[in-house]
């Protein structure tokens, strides 16, 4: 995995100042210096210029980037983060067009490709990518089906930068501004943030399955995948045996790497299924499965089961562990290391995140960073299973609103009543919700409940999920550790994407489909084990520790926060007692979550404006 950036105007605008033009792209290489410490390069000719950033996965002496082929008069480049698990394929049918190889890397194969095929061959790849191919005449950027790699993008007049994060449009020589738009994403919806939107004025992010081309007659955006509502012919035992298939082959897919890997191990279905398919896989060849799991120093103290966190992970990580004979690391994080990161995060990102659910990932990824390059991790099954409650919540189903952000009164708490009566929140929230309603891929007959149920899965996919993977590509790649999430296949999706309910969730079974696909490689205690999302502190120092630093925020004047909230209403909220049980996004950030959101994004107005 590795960071891209660069930038394009035909124009000719570098060939009467190439070394300012160089200088360029090598800032935009070093803020991306995380992504891929392992090596770099640059590309500049009279129209784009590229910078690439290495983490060596998949051949590690030959595999550098930018890769450049000369054929006849022609020059082709490419940059490209992520890593292709159907190589060998792709690689075969190339082969009997006539193609041979320098090297052994995917990257070769993509840019072979894509010479050969054009804009068609994007049907044909599975993996996670985000990549800039020049052709000679045309840039083209993709991002993958699933939008599991990030790719940013803004536009100046003839000039279009992009890079995998914001930073390193930044470096290129975007200037961050905000606007209200970004605003009202803050504030009514963050975390999460429109499909599409980089928050910062004018930035965009390509969407999940779109593709970018600028050439000397402008820029166009095409989706190359959408996602297709069908009926579903299997019946039930069918229905398992594919869907045992196809996680199986998407897991064992995305083990291929030239160095060691790892998993993340809660001791949930999703990544204990992961680490069961890995550990067996290494098995066969004598080798031992490295695995990881989190929790936080007092926890054994404080944790409060609650609806949404019904159950600790380190008992069932364990057990996980024991029954697949991994090599298993637990490892903790305290309230104060906790505290730390926060802004530390929230520059991970670009943005405010996830508070201290990120500032802890952050936390653990560098630590199992420092020991392994690859991991791979349970995330999206709860997405494209139906794991979260809201699928199956009356609530949910009544009410016309993102089910993860229900309680838009917990975001006014902080906020200025001039502010609120300005910007209005909930009007803004209520749109961004009908517009991404609007644009769920329908089934003509389907009855209304099922429909409906197909908007709730739509909502998760094109918002809960993607604040959720951008969370794992930041905070993973800070500490230089590729995450790869094998539940995100497309092949799964499109599959499961149809089946109906009853065979997902059977028997008050929640996520019954992808239970019945992996008995065996469980034991019945792990595979059958309520959903626990990932853990968070419960030390009440911690929270305390949040209080004390907002009070400090709020006793100076010039911190940027005090632009938007109003000092008494933020006292009253701090010195209210904390309920963990009443989230105000998602299923983690209850209370101090939200403190701590506020303190990130006073971090945030002070870094960038």
């Amino acid at each position: 995995m590795c960071g891209i950036s660069g930038f394009c105007s035909f124009a000719k605008r570098w060939e009467g100042n190439p070394a300012a033009a160089r200088a360029r792209l090598e800032r935009a290489g070093e803020a991306l210096r995380h992504r891929g410490p392992d090596g770099s390069g640059i590309y500049l000719d009279a129209f784009v210029g590229l910078t690439h950033t290495r983490l060596a996965i998949i051949d590690p002496a030959l595999g550098a980037q930018p890769m450049l082929r000369r054929i006849g008069q022609r020059s082709f480049a490419l940059v490209y983060n992520g890593e292709l698990y159907n190589t060998a394929e792709l690689r075969t049918g190339l082969e009997a067009k006539g193609w041979r190889w320098e090297t052994s890397s995917d990257t070769e194969v993509l840019l072979a490709g894509l010479i050969e095929e054009g804009e068609a061959f994007l049907q044909k790849p599975n993996g996670i990518y985000a990549f800039a191919f020049w052709d000679g005449e045309a840039l083209l950027l993709v991002r993958d089906r699933l939008g599991v790699k990030p790719l940013f993008y803004a536009v100046e007049g003839d000039l279009l930068y992009f890079g995998s994060e914001p930073k390193a449009l930044f470096a290129c020589g975007w200037k961050p501004a905000l606007d209200e738009d970004g605003l009202r994403q803050l504030f009514a919806l963050g975390p999460a943030h429109t499909p599409g939107s980089g928050i910062f004025r004018g930035v965009k992010e390509l969407l999940p399955g779109e593709c970018l081309r600028m050439n000397g007659s402008g820029i166009g955006r095409t989706l190359y995948w959408r996602l297709q509502s069908l009926p579903h012919t299997d019946g039930a035992a069918e229905t398992v045996e594919k869907t045992a298939f196809l996680v199986r082959d998407a897991i064992e897919r995305q083990m291929v790497s030239d160095v060691p890997i790892c998993t993340f191990l809660s001791g949930g279905l999703d990544s204990s299924l992961v680490s069961a398919v890995c550990a067996r896989r290494l098995a066969a060849k004598g080798k031992r499965l490295r695995t990881f799991s989190f929790d936080f120093t007092g926890n054994d103290e404080y944790y409060r089961a609650n609806a949404f966190q019904p159950s600790r992970d380190t008992p069932f990580a364990l057990e996980a562990a024991r029954w697949l004979g991994t090599e298993h690391t637990a490892l903790e994080c305290g309230y104060r290391e906790l505290a730390a990161l926060l802004e530390q995060a929230m520059e991970a990102r670009d943005l405010p995140g996830m508070a201290d659910v990120d500032a802890s990932l952050l936390y653990f990824c560098a630590i199992v960073g420092k020991e392994c390059k690859v991991t791979l991790t349970g995330e999206c099954a709860d997405e494209i299973f139906g794991g979260y409650p809201w699928f199956r919540s009356e609530a949910a189903f009544q009410e016309r609103v993102f089910p993860w952000s229900r309680d838009h009164a917990a975001r006014r708490t902080f906020l200025r009543e001039e502010l609120l009566e300005a910007l209005r929140l909930e009007e803004y929230a209520q749109n961004a919700y009908e517009d991404c309603v609007r644009q769920c891929p329908r089934l003509e007959g389907e009855a209304p409940e099922e429909a409906r149920r197909r908007e709730i899965a739509w909502l998760n996919l094109r918002w809960f999920m993607q604040t959720l993977l951008d969370r794992m590509d930041r905070c993973s790649m800070s500490a230089c550790l590729e995450a790869r999430v094998p539940f995100a296949d497309h092949r799964i999706l499109e599959y499961v994407w149809n089946v109906p309910w009853g065979l997902k969730y059977k028997n008050q079974t929640v996520k019954h489909l992808l239970r019945e696909a992996g008995r065996g490689w469980l034991p019945e205690s792990v595979l059958f084990r309520q959903k626990s999302p990932y853990p968070k502190t419960y030390h009440p120092a911690f929270e305390r520790l949040l209080a004390a630093r907002m009070r400090d925020v709020l006793a100076n004047p010039n911190e940027p926060l005090h632009t938007y909230v109003d000092r008494k209403k933020a006292e009253r909220f701090l010195s209210a007692p904390a309920d963990y049980g009443k989230p105000w996004f998602g299923q983690l950030m209850a209370a101090p979550q939200r403190v701590a959101y506020f303190l990130q994004v006073n971090a945030w107005l002070k870094k960038y404006f």
